[in-house]
């Protein structure tokens, strides 16, 4: 491996990646040498993967099932990953999820559902590591944004309110923190349906759409944005920071 892109010896949380994207970005991290610490709201899907990366990797990988869309339950995941590996160098704020319904139709628990998901874990998270990161001068904050993020989505505003606040929170503290040694960057992935929680039928759907919709032509894989995910994890990114990086095959040229 290069050196630049080596983990070993560093610690990660990836938090909403019992499924999708975060599985991908946790297994590039892990198989680049980090020790990760893997959270989903449930164990239901978050069991069986750290079980299976964790004897692939030959990593510590842990899963940690928790809310982290409240300040307590934010606090509560970074206090247990940190007793479980030691301190965090790398935090991916991945969760999100969205509700796709019209804007006058999106009930108030619905709002504060969708921005919890998709920008208040995230403040939680990254606050929460804040004083080990500053204190030990070096970190690197890895934000989850969408292509909504970057130009908006029809019946998904409160989606895109959060995934564009993500943007907005990456380049005030990425200079809030440069002087601290912090990078704080963020990745805007396009279409990356999940083929197990989808079925053939959909995923196929969302095949279809990405031939006529996406210069690429295809939807995203997983490990792609883990890739990503590991460049910025990674000291070969040292000079990078505050930046948002769209990874969704020209959708959003």
């Amino acid at each position: 491996m290069i050196a630049e892109f080596s983990l070993a010896g560093r610690n990660a949380l990836v938090t909403g990646a019992g499924r999708g994207i975060g599985t991908g970005i946790a297994e590039v991290l892990a198989e680049a040498g980090a020790n990760v610490a893997v959270n989903a709201l449930t164990d239901k899907y978050l069991a069986p993967f750290v079980k299976d990366l964790d004897q692939r990797s030959g990593r510590n990988i842990i899963g940690l099932a928790g809310d982290c869309t409240s300040a307590e339950g934010a606090a509560q995941l970074v206090s247990r990953a940190v007793a479980a590996l030691g301190d965090i160098d790398i935090l991916v704020n991945n969760l999100g999820d969205a509700i796709a319904k019209p804007f006058e139709a999106l009930s108030d628990q619905e709002i504060e559902q969708v921005m919890g998901l998709n920008i208040m874990s995230a403040i939680y998270c990254t606050r929460a590591v804040a004083p080990s990161m500053i204190a030990r001068k070096k970190g690197k904050v890895i934000n989850i944004s969408s292509f909504s993020g970057v130009g908006g989505s029809a019946n998904l505003s409160i989606y895109a309110v959060g995934k564009t606040g993500m943007v907005g929170l990456t380049r005030s503290l990425a200079l809030e923190w440069a002087a601290h040694g912090i990078n704080v960057n963020c990745i805007a992935p396009g279409f990356y349906p999940d083929a197990a929680m989808a079925g053939p039928e959909q995923f196929a759907k969302a095949e279809a759409r990405a031939k006529t919709q996406v210069p690429l032509q295809r939807v995203g894989k997983f490990r792609e944005v883990g890739l990503l995910a590991l460049y910025l994890a990674s000291p070969a990114s040292d000079y990078m920071t505050g930046q948002t990086i769209s990874l969704d095959g020209g959708l959003t040229v």
